[in-house]
């Protein structure tokens, strides 16, 4: 009985020790500054507020960031056994500071009763920090917390989070060079095919920012009996590393669909816009966590796997300023407008091909491959940028009428193949 009394009357005390802080906050000095970066001050106030005099051992500040993976394992093969969690940490920062401790030869602060306020600075490390994150499988986190020590009850503490953004510039010339693909799909299986349906694609540069509209140059042509449907979309992959396992994690964030193609039709994008939604920038520079953009083109084929392009995409936080950059001279030559690829008939009337030109519509409807590119080019792009168009061929001229039969049928343009 006598032990149980004195349980209760230490538990008493420290229930009043505890009612004697009345509040405790933690407040920056620009609560209007959204992040930092490597390299900034943070700086701020403790704000402690007491109801009776305070014992304290010391007030501490801790400012830590670390990354962290962790995912459940997953049933092995043959039945084993594979239960358990994976995990994976990487610490980014690591600072504490004593905000308040006692005089030499004493072990207790004694703090009055009122309101009483602790400032505080520290310098983020000049080293690259990695973007806060949170995701499927991980996190990368860091916070600055206040602590208490105190010399009867347990300690106290007040935690906030610290936005950390390590920047990306969309100026460097690795992120302003253009970006192709192109891939041809045969529609059926063994001998009963349909035909082929064939996607290129191309966007300007490879970065870009937040609230950009991506213009997508596209050409799609359907030789295949089904009805096709282009589309686009930006997806997200989140990667993560543990214990020499990976997990991966992607969803789409955006995207957008285009018209029907009917078969035997060719369609072009000449700068569909995308826009990019508030993502998280691209994390690059972590070992166990990194989250990747890509913009997918791709058709949709009834009754057949999609036939899809991924264009890789920066997301970084400097914005595309258009100039200063050696590679902006590319860009605009690639940046120029697609309509020439619609061509349409001249002002004035060519002449009537001669015989010798004229050839079968057996060769006509024929697939002459594009010419080759030059064998000294060693990147996906030359400078200066060359276009090879086909040759253009002409069917032998209709039989000789008064009347003529498509005098209400829409002008056709002549479709153009090219390589660049």
């Amino acid at each position: 009985m006598g032990g149980e009394a004195a349980t209760g009357a230490a538990a008493a005390a420290g229930l009043r020790a505890e009612g004697r802080v009345k509040s405790l906050g933690l407040v920056f000095e620009d609560e209007q500054k959204s992040s930092y970066s490597s390299g900034d001050t943070v700086a701020g106030h403790v704000l402690l507020e007491t109801t009776k005099p305070l014992t304290l051992r010391a007030l501490r500040l801790e400012a830590q960031g670390r990354a962290r993976a962790n995912w459940s394992r997953s049933s092995g093969h043959l039945g084993l056994d594979t239960s358990g969690s994976l995990t994976a940490e990487v610490e980014y920062l690591n600072i504490r500071q004593n905000l308040r401790e006692p005089a030499a030869g004493e072990g207790i602060i004694l703090l009055q009763p009122g309101k009483h306020e602790f400032p505080f600075s520290f310098q983020l490390p000049s080293e690259p920090l990695v973007t806060s994150f949170t995701g499927k499988y991980g996190s990368i986190q860091y916070s600055v917390r206040a602590i208490l020590e105190r010399p009867v009850v347990p300690d106290q503490s007040i935690k906030r989070e610290l936005q950390v953004i390590s920047h990306i510039d969309v100026n460097t010339p690795a992120l302003l060079t253009p970006v192709l693909r192109s891939h041809e799909k045969m529609v059926g299986c063994w001998f009963f095919t349909s035909g082929p349906v064939s996607l290129s694609a191309r966007i300007e540069r490879k970065g870009y920012c937040n609230g950009e509209a991506i213009p997508i140059y596209a050409e799609i042509e359907n030789c295949s009996s089904r009805l096709i449907v282009p589309k686009a979309a930006i997806f997200q992959t989140q990667t993560y590393l543990a214990s020499g396992k990976t997990k991966t994690f992607r969803q789409m964030v955006a995207n957008v669909r285009g018209n029907h193609i009917a078969s035997g039709s060719t369609d072009t994008w000449n700068g569909k816009t995308l826009k990019i939604p508030p993502v998280i920038p691209s994390i690059l520079d972590c070992c166990i966590i990194r989250v990747d953009y890509s913009l997918a083109v791709y058709i949709h084929i009834p009754g057949a796997k999609k036939l899809m392009l991924e264009l890789p995409l920066v997301i970084g936080t400097v914005p595309y300023s258009g100039f200063g950059s050696r590679n902006s001279s590319v860009v605009s030559q690639f940046g120029v407008d697609m309509s020439w690829l619609t061509l349409t008939l001249p002002e004035h009337p060519e002449a009537p091909p001669n015989y010798a030109d004229v050839v079968s519509e057996e060769e006509f409807s024929r697939h002459i491959p594009p010419y080759p590119q030059p064998s000294d080019c060693q990147e996906d792009i030359c400078c200066p940028l060359f276009a090879y168009i086909q040759e253009f061929r002409f069917q032998p001229p209709p039989l000789y009428s008064e009347v003529d039969p498509h005098s209400g049928d829409i002008e056709e343009t002549q479709t153009v193949s090219f390589v660049l």
